[in-house]
């Protein structure tokens, strides 16, 4: 059984959470974590850029002059990739980089992330976070008593406005629902920070959380 720490809002440790690694995968899988952050970063390109090649620019293909007998260098069409206004030589237009994750990767690939943050133990839960209005000061210091300035995401089971607004304008910090979590959101911050009903809806099954989007699907 692997032990995570529990901490409340005054960011003083308040006791010792367990949770089994096989209910995370067992054990890291370093090459399932890389194909999933890979494939997320793949599907956020724009894929906007195109450039024209000399089959595509206006022009006629005709050759310039006759091949001998000039003294000129040998030339053909206007639309070559050397002459000003031609095309461009491997030129670049719009690419499929969708990369696809099966649903048990992705959901295995989150989960290992998660058990990666807690065997390199920069996972915490922390009870009582309770805001009744948004207080980013009280967020700050928390945090700060805690030592997850250098970068935390902020797992919930639940949106809490309150506690999304406290965050929102805090450096390198972001709110996501548990459900909504990836392999990416999960190790492109140093710290995960999860709500204890979080933790607890995690412990208790992890296959049964699912995006809005796997609900439809």
């Amino acid at each position: 059984m692997l032990q995570v720490p529990v901490y409340d809002m005054n960011g003083s440790q308040s006791g010792l959470l367990e949770i089994d690694p096989d209910i995370l995968g067992g054990r890291v899988r370093h090459q399932l974590l890389k194909q999933a952050i890979v494939a997320y970063q793949a599907n956020r390109r724009q894929n906007t850029v195109a450039t024209k090649s000399r089959g595509m620019v206006q022009g006629s293909t005709r050759k310039l002059y006759r091949q001998k007998g000039t003294g000129n260098a040998r030339a053909g069409s206007a639309r070559t990739v050397v002459r000003r206004g031609g095309g461009v030589a491997f030129a670049k237009g719009k690419q499929n980089y969708n990369q696809k994750l099966s649903r048990k990767m992705r959901r295995l690939a989150r989960n290992n992330a998660i058990l990666a943050k807690i065997v390199s133990s920069d996972v915490m839960v922390v009870e009582g976070m309770n805001f009744e209005v948004p207080k980013t000061k009280r967020m700050a210091d928390f945090l700060g008593n805690v030592g997850a300035t250098k970068g935390c995401v902020v797992a919930m089971s639940e949106f809490d406005e309150n506690i999304y607004k406290s965050s929102r304008n805090l450096d390198k910090t972001e709110v996501r629902l548990l459900s909504n979590l990836n392999a990416y959101d999960i190790l492109c911050r140093k710290t995960l920070v999860m709500t204890k009903p979080a933790f607890e809806a995690l412990v208790a099954d992890p296959k049964t959380l699912r995006s809005p989007a796997e609900e439809e699907a």
